[in-house]
This record gives C-alpha cells, structure tokens and sequence, in this order.
C-alpha cells in the first residue's frame, strides 16, 4: 500500500499509476486530511482490500504533494554508514550517532524546483526516512516495524557553509532552507517491501551516479535507531525520521562538489520509488 497526497486531499495508490481518493473513495470512512492516514495504516488497508479496482483514478507521481505535508518532528541520525562518516572526517560513532532536528517548513514534493541559497556549498545526502504510525516511547528494536506507517524516500539537502559555521555545527538550521526535506513521492508500508533492512538506495547529478549503497549497512539500523531515539523522544503518528547517508556526498569529493543552478538531482530507493528535483 501506498500512502500519498495529491491537492492537499489523502490518497491510496493500488500501484504507480492509479489509487483512490481516501475521503472520497471511502465514503467519508477516512478524513481528506493526509496527516490523518498514518495513525490509521491497518483500517485502510483493510478499507482497500474491498475497493473496486475500476473506481481507481490514474495519476502520475509528479502530481503529487509531500505524502507527509505536516509533520510535528523531524528528527534526521548523522554518520550513519561508516564510510560516510571517514569522508565527513569523523570517527565513526559506537554509541547512538549524532541527533539533530530538521524543520517542517523545510518540506516538499518528490519533484520540482529547489532554490540555492547564497554561498555555493549546497550538498546532497540520500536517506530512507521512517514514517510513525503509533505513538512510540522506550520500544524495543524487534517491536519498532510494528510502530511504523511505513518508509519513503528523502533527501537531507544541506549547506555545508552554514553547517559548520560557529563555534559548533549549525546542523538544523543548515538543512532547513525551504525545500531542503524533500519526501516521496509516496509512503509505501513495510508489507510491500521484501526486505526493509536491506534496501538500496542512490542519487545522481546530472546523469552521474555519485551516491549508492543500502540500508543493509547502516551502523545503527533502522530498528534500532528509533528504538534509541524512543528512550528519550515521544514520536508521534506523522512524525518523520532520517535514517542516514551513505558515502558519496559532494563535501567528501577532492575536490569538493557542490549543486548548482540548473543541475538535476535525481534520488531512489529500491521497491519505494525515484524523486526529481532541479535546483535554481
């Protein structure tokens, strides 16, 4: 199943091409609000299971909103994969890696336009992001997939200038510019995934492929991950967690690559999807 939102209003993919509108399709059953669905996961999908498949609409993905337009928190894990935290120049963490917190209004679509902010050292970083489902506070690893809505794909868009600018990194805000969260194009559930602790990912600049790899080696699974981050945190139906970048990222390059304006930045995830974005 596949969560999405098309005008603001919730909608359910039966594949890439054609779903339903919640509100509508349901008769009312379920609210036209997006951030609704996650806290509601095994209604729908028991709701779908007796939709007719001839009252589906077509839709492309490019027509779609964020699937998560509103979320409370946003909460993103850095140095994640060990060979991205060598490039960074870190060691690479054995405890929890470091937590920060990305902003709301830093959200968009799964394709569109992104504008560059001043300075020239806007980077990329590919990431698969946990969407809540139930509230989670001290859940074990082994019981965390069953909190979850489902994954997606984001990207944690970051300018480097800002990030380590100060006496100490200016992490949040550095990857909180207008559209530097970008989501999608859709939240599909872990039913559809064959394995979501092995799950490749990769983005490319312009054709050229500059990062792959999977969520097999994350240093801290997805599991586990929000299992330590539910020690402290109270995540909520919606909320929305990063998990991570592999290597590859332009900081990392010698010498050092960064976007510029009219470079396409393309972004999958293996069994989620692809996003497309053009920086300006």
């Amino acid at each position: 199943m596949r969560l999405a939102s098309r005008g603001g209003r919730a909608f359910v993919h039966r594949d890439e091409s054609t779903g339903w509108d919640l509100e509508s399709a349901s008769g009312r059953r379920f609210p036209a609000d997006p951030m609704a669905m996650y806290a509601h996961v095994a209604e729908i999908r028991e709701w779908l299971a007796t939709c007719s498949a001839t009252a589906a609409e077509t839709i492309r993905p490019e027509e779609l909103d964020p699937p998560v337009p509103k979320p409370g928190t946003i909460v993103a894990i850095g140095l994640n994969y060990a060979e991205h935290a060598a490039e960074a120049r870190f060691d690479a963490p054995t405890e929890l890696p470091p937590v920060f917190a990305k902003f709301p209004s830093s959200i968009t679509g799964a394709y569109g336009e992104i504008a560059l902010p001043e300075g020239g050292t806007t980077d990329w970083e590919v990431e698969a992001v946990a969407v809540v489902g139930t509230p989670m506070h001290d859940v074990a690893p082994e019981d965390v997939f069953d909190h979850l809505a489902g994954l997606t794909i984001g990207q944690d868009i970051s300018d480097r200038s800002r990030q380590f600018s100060g006496p100490a990194p200016q992490f949040g805000l550095a990857k909180s510019y207008p559209g530097f969260s970008p989501i999608g194009p859709w939240v599909v559930t872990l039913d559809e995934l064959d394995d979501p602790n092995d799950l490749r990912l990769g983005c490319s600049v312009d054709g050229e492929l500059v990062q792959e790899g999977t969520t097999a080696k994350l240093l801290f699974s997805i599991p586990r991950s929000l299992s330590e981050l539910s020690k402290v945190l109270t995540l909520q139906p919606g909320d929305l967690v990063f998990t991570g970048t592999p290597d590859g990222v332009g900081m990392g390059m010698n010498p050092p690559r960064y976007l510029t304006s009219g470079q396409v930045l393309e972004t999958w995830i293996e069994g989620i999807g692809r996003m497309r974005h053009v920086f300006r």
